[in-house]
Formats: structure tokens, sequence, C-alpha cells
């Protein structure tokens, strides 16, 4: 039990500590709304569920052990952040929070569709290239499993740990950004935001490549 505590605080810990996801969830929930976030949430969870598969499969050791293709997932996932981050910085236009949030009540409209499969789209593939989750489930997560009992049972318990603690803090976040919405709804700070957020994540994608 203690041992599993431990786990816990320190896939908290991991969670909370802004990144590349926590960053990627602000600039879409204030682009394009709640359900957006909520969709970038998804999108994460489902990257996190696809490494837990590859780990099940035993395959995530292969993958860190060959320099080629830990080298190859380290710049592609380096590349797909720098792309975003550029792309936010020169993104034209930056609606208000109050119309954003107009679109996201719409039950099916095409752009609101398209903003959600976007932010979905862009969470899975920043987890799946991302090198630090395939380091997460060599390094800190064996520490923690009884090779006496069941490993790959062990293995999705602490999997799912650390996904459910995720979208906890994610959804928590987006409640976060929902309720100062008001205090958001400047298109100076939103200016300031959209770029700051570009550099931010061109700035994440430099570090994973280093």
């Amino acid at each position: 039990m203690d041992s599993l505590l431990t786990y816990i605080s320190i896939a908290a810990m991991m969670v909370i500590i802004p990144g590349a996801d926590t960053m990627l969830l602000v600039k879409n929930t204030l682009s394009y709304g709640t359900k957006a976030g909520g969709f970038t949430v998804l999108g994460m969870a489902t990257g996190l569920t696809f490494w837990t598969l590859i780990a099940v499969l035993g395959l995530a050791v292969v993958i860190a052990q060959s320099v080629v293709l830990f080298s190859t997932i380290k710049y592609l996932g380096a590349a797909y952040l720098i792309f975003l981050g550029i792309k936010s910085f020169f993104a034209k236009s930056f609606f208000s929070l109050e119309e954003m949030q107009q679109q996201t009540n719409k039950p099916t409209t095409e752009s609101s569709n398209q903003h959600n499969k976007e932010s979905f789209k862009q969470a899975l593939v920043s987890n799946i290239l991302n090198p630090k989750t395939v380091l997460v489930y060599i390094t800190v997560m064996p520490q923690f499993i009884n090779l006496s009992g069941n490993v790959n049972q062990q293995l999705i318990v602490l999997a799912l740990i650390l996904t459910l603690l995720a979208i906890t803090w994610f959804l928590f976040l987006i409640y976060l950004m929902d309720f100062a919405k008001k205090w958001l709804n400047n298109s100076r700070f939103q200016k300031v935001f959209q770029k700051s957020t570009g550099l931010v994540l061109v700035g994440f994608g430099i570090k994973t490549a280093s």
C-alpha cells in the first residue's frame, strides 16, 4: 500500500507539472471552447492507452533500447510540437471567448466538429510521439512492479492510475478556464496568450529534441 501511495504521489506530480500537454489543452480550450478542451483530454488519454498496450506487448523496452526507433520518436515529437507552436504564433484570427462558447454549444456545426477533431488529433499525436512517455513506462513504473506477481496486470493498473490522474487534472483545468473566461475575454490578452503559447510549444519542441 505504501508503495502504491508513493507511485500515486509521483504520478500526480508528473501530471501537474506544466508541460506540452498543459499548453496544448489551454490553447485549444481558450481558442475553441470547453468541448474542444474535452476532446484534447480524450486525445491525451488515448495516447496513454496506446503506450500502455505497447508496454504490455513488451515493445516499450525494445523502443527504448533501439537508438534509431527512440530517436525517430523523439525528433518527430519535437518537430510536431514546433509545428503546433509556429501555427499558433502566426494564426491570423482569434475569436472572442463568448463566440467560441456559442460555437461549442451548437449541436453539430461543421466548424465546431472540425475544431474538436483537430484538438483530439493534436493531443493524440503529441502523446504518441512523446519520448518521455516511453521513459515513464520503462523507468518509473517498473520500480513499483512486483516481479513475483502478474507483471502485465500490475502495469495496466499503474498505467490506469496515471491516465485517471491526468484526466482528472486536465478536466479541472478546463473547469478553471471556463470559470475565469469573463476575465480572459479580452482581445489583447488573447493575442498575447496565443503568441506566448506558440513560443512555449516551440520551446518544448526544442527541449524534447535536445
